[in-house]
């Protein structure tokens, strides 16, 4: 592993490294404690840019464009979450940092819990911070069961009928149309990424994680519903809630200033202007 430029005091977009193989695109900016923002799937670090660089006054922060995301390489294999959290300790190493705070936004959260969960970390957790994250697994309805039956057997019928080879895109296109957004807009890579990642229920691990968390969801967040904070709330031994009105799961997006007045005291960060 090796850093392509050195950092700076000033803050930084696109920035490269290599970790393993990987060519990835980060962000480092300003000096002091390190504050790590993950971002969702389909997303990447540029959707926190005005926290970035606003915590960039008082804190080192950083943040990588995940594997697959952002113009960092896809992985190398189909990952799970395991295999995300590891690339962050990687990461963390490669830029010298051995105490954090974690954001993590959606996906992000996942990754977060992954970490701050486990017997033993290269680094320091110091605080988590999740954003509308994700990680509960809720059994299917009764409709689920049957839409995802129909889906294996139409898929299936598909790809060993006649048709189905006669026309190989008849199946990417009925894929694309009853598929999530999220896996229609993946490579195949990436989906199988996305199937690992999405059916692995991390709830067993919230009541291992012993540092300080802040929840922070929007009330009409219907991806990872504010029925699952509270549950994060309840089983986290040292956790907190903070619902944002009128927010959806792109929280800090929907309400900027209640989400950056929320973030600088948690992270104890008192500005004059």
């Amino acid at each position: 592993m090796n850093l392509d430029e050195t950092r700076n005091e000033k803050t930084h977009f696109g920035k490269k490294m290599r970790i393993d193989g990987i060519d990835v695109n980060y962000y480092d900016g300003g000096s002091g404690d390190a504050v790590v923002f993950l971002h969702g799937w389909g997303s990447d670090f540029a959707v926190f840019r005005p926290f970035l660089d606003c915590v960039a006054e008082d804190r080192r922060v950083c943040a990588p464009n995940l594997p697959g995301f952002g113009g960092t390489q896809e992985p190398p294999a189909a990952w799970g979450v395991d295999e995300y959290a590891d690339f962050v300790t990687a990461f963390l190493k490669e830029l010298g940092i051995d105490d954090a705070v974690l954001i993590g936004h959606s996906f992000g959260g996942r990754v977060i819990i992954k970490l701050a969960a486990r017997d033993a970390l290269a680094f320091r957790i110091s605080k988590i911070i999740l954003v509308n994250g994700a990680g509960i697994r809720h059994k299917r309805t009764m409709r689920q069961k049957i839409r995802l039956l129909v889906y294996k057997c139409v898929r299936n019928v598909l790809s060993l009928s006649l048709l189905g080879k006669k026309f190989p895109g008849l199946i990417e296109a009925w894929r694309r149309r009853n598929g999530s957004a999220d896996y229609r807009n993946a490579s195949p890579r990436m989906r199988e990424c996305f199937v690992k990642v999405v059916n692995e229920d991390l709830t067993p691990l919230l009541s291992s994680i012993p540092c300080p968390a802040l929840l922070i969801w929007g009330e009409n967040d219907r991806e990872t519903p504010v029925g699952d904070a509270r549950i994060m709330e309840r089983l986290i031994p040292d956790a907190g809630l903070v619902e944002l009105k009128e927010a959806g799961h792109y929280s800090f997006l929907d309400q900027p200033f209640v989400f950056g007045k929320v973030l600088d005291s948690f992270l104890g960060i008192r500005r004059t202007s």
